[in-house]
């Protein structure tokens, strides 16, 4: 501007007919303005003097024909650009370098789009859909199979199982019994109702049992010692005649010796080994 001020704040001549710049109201001529208060170029480290456009980023400055692509020269000015290790580069030169390619796509992620990341992975805020439906999943829980992403919705409908109890879908641990998925909740005594996935338990008509009922209700007692066998842990036990014993208790009822895979005689409600069985 021309001035209407006398003279120049810091030299003093006067700036009468001269170009002059205002700084908090004072007065400047060009050279002295420029020599307190020009900023260096970020790029040739000359003053960017005041009759020349300053450009700023993240307090740096660069003349107007400096601001370029560190890469490709280009000029930045009123064009997007990113920084890398400050860095100016324009967008094309900053995603051949360094920008992420889209997992599904495998095209680059611009520098300034979303970007979605999971696992590792990226994805453009467009390709990261449920498999099933596509509809976008953002930041909504999702469930991943064989890489392709889903929905909860979408992949209970596709690939959960459902409570052969209940029917609703088991969306963590369960409990496999007779080649069936149940809920750990779910799998219960068919009588008491106590749940049986971290207990003994027996089976009898697809249903299970804990061993107290099982016994109560449904175990054959041992002719022997009259407890009811349970057949827990693999037990064998005998049957003859509509008679059942442990493996342990059938035994000659004199000697005591076991009959377990030996031949044996009855004698009323008793079993004997052979010898014993001849000489009675």
């Amino acid at each position: 501007m021309t001035s209407s001020h006398t003279d120049c704040h810091f030299c003093l001549q006067s700036l009468r007919g001269r170009k002059y710049a205002l700084r908090e109201e004072n007065a400047y001529c060009v050279p002295c303005y420029d020599s307190l208060y020009a900023n260096p170029c970020q790029e040739c480290k000359q003053p960017i003097e005041c009759n020349s456009k300053d450009l700023a980023y993240k307090g740096r400055h660069w003349h107007e024909g400096c601001f370029r692509c560190a890469k490709c020269s280009r000029s930045l000015v009123e064009k997007p650009f990113a920084a890398k290790d400050e860095v100016l580069l324009c967008t094309e030169c900053y995603s051949d370098e360094y920008s992420s390619k889209c997992f599904h796509c495998q095209k680059t992620i611009m520098p300034g789009s979303r970007k979605m990341e999971f696992k590792g992975s990226s994805w453009h805020e467009s390709c990261f859909v449920c498999q099933y439906c596509q509809q976008p999943l953002g930041t909504k829980p999702l469930i991943t199979k064989d890489n392709e992403n889903y929905c909860v919705p979408c992949f209970e409908k596709q690939f959960a199982h459902h409570c052969y109890a209940c029917k609703k879908v088991i969306t963590s641990g369960g409990v496999a019994y007779h080649d069936q998925p149940w809920h750990k909740e779910c799998f219960v005594c068919a009588v008491c109702k106590t749940q049986l996935s971290r207990q003994r338990f027996v089976s009898k008509d697809e249903y299970p049992y804990c061993v107290d009922c099982f016994s109560k209700f449904h175990a054959k007692k041992c002719a022997a010692c009259k407890t009811p066998i349970t057949g827990l842990g693999g037990a064998k036990y005998i049957s003859f005649e509509e008679r059942q014993w442990h493996g342990e208790c059938f035994s000659c009822a004199k000697c005591s010796v076991s009959l377990v895979g030996q031949e044996f005689l009855t004698q009323q409600d008793d079993i004997l080994c052979h010898k014993c069985g001849s000489a009675s």
